[in-house]
């Protein structure tokens, strides 16, 4: 095991390196990677992958990982089901695992492998029988136990891994495939339903429950509203643009023709949330001053990175957060990732704990 294959966006390959080994040297290991652009992962060289893997977890721009245990090259297309079951075979004796709680045949999500998906998904099959034939895959899928990872660059080249239940993704690879609701003003509401999903877990809505008000800051058309909305939260929608039309037909819209930047509300709410297209450090300082004046007691907001120096600019706001939040609110919840929605950005999630604002 001397390599971790990490799943990101594609187009921020760069920025996945970048993080995975600032995060790497802060505890002293060291890796490097041929990159391809535009592909949707990373393959991680270094020696330290078994100390390196669970640091993908406090990582921004990776949406998940796992280590690799052999790389296998030109397959036969007559029988690729055999080196596969060797090199299996081999990862059980090194590894001391005795069962598979389930395997996943995976391709990157870069266009250029987008061919991959077809046959990825049927071979997954006869991997899956071969492996029960063995002993080896549970009769039922088991989250509690390791799932046997096979990427597949193509149909002749595959790398072969395992994961480990307590570092392994929310969704398979990473990826949220959300079902977009027909009667949300814009695709947008599914970054937010992602958000709530990945920050607070899948059972947020009952977190949500207990909550009652709202403000979503560069509202219009009103796709992050809808979400609120949805769980019956009142929601002032700051914007200057206009509304969707529906979506203010609910009776739980008031609709402040402000700028976001400035309006305040009279009373404490439970949630602001915001996507505006403005400076993302500007942002990050908005929301902070919000909940560090107790205008909200949560926030979930995006920013929009530049395309030069997008972990750069990325760890400048951190750490100017995470030095606000040292002074003056220690117990804070800070969290961030690029979600499969998000586009040239990434997602922020803040509760400084201010619970009696």
């Amino acid at each position: 095991m001397t390599a971790l294959l990490l799943y990101c966006r594609p187009g921020f390959e760069k920025e996945c390196l970048a993080e995975i080994t600032y995060l790497a040297g802060e505890k002293g290991y060291f890796g490097w990677s041929n990159l391809i652009i535009n592909a949707g992962f990373v393959i991680f060289e270094t020696d330290a992958a078994a100390e390196v893997y669970p640091l993908w977890q406090k990582s921004v721009f990776c949406r998940e990982a796992w280590p690799i245990y052999a790389r296998l090259d030109d397959l036969d297309p007559s029988d690729r089901l055999g080196p596969i079951q060797a090199a299996v075979n081999e990862l059980v004796a090194e590894t001391g695992v005795q069962l598979f709680g389930n395997v996943s045949c995976e391709y990157a999500e870069g266009d250029d492998y987008h061919s991959t998906s077809r046959f990825a998904g049927k071979f997954v099959h006869p991997v899956r029988q071969a492996l029960r034939n063995q002993g080896l895959l549970s009769k039922k899928e088991d989250a509690s136990l390791p799932t046997l990872r096979l990427f597949f660059k193509d149909s002749a080249q595959v790398l072969i891994g395992l994961d480990q239940p307590r570092q392994r993704a929310a969704w398979p690879m990473g990826i949220a495939r959300l079902r977009f609701p027909s009667a949300a003003p814009s695709r947008s509401t599914l970054k937010l339903e992602e958000a709530f999903a990945a920050f607070l877990g899948q059972d947020w809505r009952s977190l949500l429950a207990d909550c009652r008000t709202g403000v979503d800051l560069g509202a219009a058309p009103g796709g992050w509203t809808w979400q609120l909305v949805k769980q019956e939260l009142y929601v002032y929608a700051v914007d200057n643009g206009p509304m969707d039309k529906e979506l203010m037909a609910s009776g739980l819209v008031e609709h402040v023709l402000a700028d976001g930047f400035i309006w305040k509300p009279l009373k404490s709410v439970d949630w602001l949330v915001c996507d505006m297209v403005e400076k993302p450090a500007r942002v990050a300082r908005l929301i902070y001053e919000w909940l560090d004046g107790r205008h909200a007691k949560y926030a979930i907001f995006n920013l929009k990175l530049p395309m030069k120096k997008r972990f750069h600019q990325w760890q400048e706001i951190k750490a100017e957060l995470d030095g606000l939040i040292a002074e003056h609110h220690p117990k804070a919840v800070f969290k961030a990732r690029q979600l499969y929605h998000d586009r040239e950005e990434i997602t922020v999630m803040l509760d400084l704990r201010n619970q009696n604002g």
